[in-house]
C-alpha cells in the first residue's frame, strides 16, 4: 500500500571516507601483526590444551577464549584504523598500554627478554604512529 510511495524517496548521498594517511596505515598494518601473532598463540594454547592434562580444563579453555577474543579485537581494531574509523584509534591504544605491561612484565621480572623486548618494540611502534600529526589530523578531519 504504501510501498510505491517510499519507493520514490530521495536519492542516498555517499559520504566520502577520508584516505588513511601513511603512519595511519603502517600503525594498521603493526596491529594486525600483532592480531596474527597472538591469533598464532591462541592456536598454540589450544593445542595445548588438546593435547596435555590441564590442572582445570575449564580454565585452559577459557585462557584459549580470551586469548583468541583478544586476538580478534586486535584485527577488528587494524582494519578499523586502515579505514580511519573513530571508534578504532582508542581501543588500540588501550590494548596498547595493556601489552607493554605485560611485555614489560615478560622480559624482566620473567626473565624472558627475547618475548617481551619485541612486544615492547612494536608497542612503542604502534603509539608512535598513532601519535604522529598526520594521524592525529586524520580523525580531526573526519
Amino acid at each position: 500500500m504504501l510501498g510505491a510511495a517510499a519507493a520514490s524517496s530521495a536519492a542516498r548521498v555517499e559520504r566520502s571516507r577520508p584516505e588513511a594517511p601513511r603512519t595511519l596505515r603502517w600503525a594498521a598494518v603493526v596491529v594486525a601483526v600483532e592480531a596474527a601473532a597472538i591469533g598464532v598463540g591462541a592456536v598454540l594454547l589450544l593445542y595445548l590444551v588438546v593435547t596435555s592434562a590441564a590442572d582445570s580444563m575449564s580454565r585452559a579453555i577459557a585462557e584459549v577464549v580470551v586469548v583468541g577474543a583478544g586476538s580478534a579485537l586486535l584485527a577488528t581494531a587494524a582494519v578499523g584504523l586502515w579505514r580511519v574509523a573513530g571508534w578504532a584509534r582508542g581501543p588500540v591504544i588501550v590494548l596498547q598500554l595493556l601489552l607493554a605491561a605485560l611485555a614489560y612484565t615478560t622480559a624482566f621480572e620473567a626473565g624472558r627478554p627475547a618475548i617481551g623486548l619485541p612486544v615492547l618494540v612494536l608497542v612503542a611502534a604502534e603509539l608512535y604512529l598513532l601519535a604522529t600529526p598526520e594521524a592525529r589530523l586524520a580523525y580531526l578531519d573526519r
